[in-house]
């Protein structure tokens, strides 16, 4: 029940980002490295105190941080960029495909196979995004980059999932995120000198705000409860879950950007709210059913 509450958390929270995304008007690559650098810099005091108690272990193994430390950051890059180029619905979409790919990652790379009981979570709650997307879905060579973008940010997103799965046997949370943060903040900076104009604004403390909040929010407490999650939770189990960010954003969109959802929404909500509640119910018997 716990790692359930802590996954519920970091859904939450994560699914913050797209208000701060939206409301925020800096430029997609400056934007993610500067969340990433806000989070190296509040997750630091743990992972060195981690280290301190760990350090034989990150000696031996700290190199697994790398690829998906490079994955996450090339993922908020791709889905800041993405999600400004195609209508809300398609971004919502695209980027909420990973319980259909996580199956193959996690059989070839995490060798966790599922079982029926999250077969049937995943179809109910992927039935819901498509009852959501099914009635807007803008099909619209306008939109071709946009959506092609945030579909590359699903697979992106999806193998650093199953990758935070694999490295579950970091003994301390932190000793893996804060390497992966690093790794990501140096993918973004150097893309950042390469393309960004530092000209250009704005610069103000409003902004100032928005990034560090975007930092705090979605990526610490976002980012951070569901790699702890992944330490005890199966992969399928938090792809499932990663769809109740559907209903978290839109109400968060509601509440603060007065963006009214459509009327799909709600029936959409419960498809996906069954789903969550079946894998999370199912959770031991599926454990107990994986070899």
């Amino acid at each position: 029940m716990r790692h359930n509450l802590v996954l519920l958390i970091g859904l939450i929270s994560a699914s913050s980002s797209v208000i701060f995304i939206k409301a925020s008007q800096l430029d997609p690559v400056l934007l993610a490295a500067g969340r990433l650098g806000v989070a190296c810099a509040l997750v630091a005091p743990w992972f060195f105190k981690a280290l301190r108690e760990h350090g034989v272990f990150f000696r031996q193994e700290g190199q697994r941080v790398l690829l998906p430390g490079m994955l996450l950051g090339l993922h908020f890059i791709t889905w800041i960029i993405g999600a400004r180029l195609t209508p809300a619905v398609n971004s919502s979409l695209l980027v909420n495909m990973v319980p259909l790919v996580t199956p193959v990652l996690l059989k070839t790379m995490a060798s966790e196979k599922l079982v029926a009981a999250e077969w049937f979570a995943t179809l109910m709650a992927f039935s819901g995004v498509l009852w959501l997307a099914g009635w807007d879905y803008q099909l619209n060579r306008e939109y071709f980059l946009g959506d092609a973008i945030c579909f590359g940010s699903m697979i992106l997103f999806a193998v650093y999932l199953v990758l935070g799965r694999t490295n579950r046997n970091f003994p301390a949370v932190w000793l893996y995120m804060w390497p992966v943060y690093t790794v990501a903040f140096l993918v973004c900076s150097s893309i950042c000198l390469v393309t960004t104009d530092f000209t250009e604004g704005p610069y103000t403390p409003r902004e100032l705000l928005l990034l560090v909040g975007l930092g705090v929010i979605p990526t610490v407490i976002g980012h951070g409860s569901i790699n702890l999650a992944l330490k005890r939770l199966r992969g399928q189990v938090v792809g499932v879950a990663n769809l109740g960010q559907v209903i978290s954003a839109g109400l968060l969109a509601y509440l603060i950007l007065d963006e009214v959802p459509p009327a799909s929404f709600f029936p959409a909500s419960i498809l996906i709210a069954v789903g969550m509640f079946g894998v999370f119910r199912k959770r031991r018997a599926a454990s107990k059913a994986c070899p």
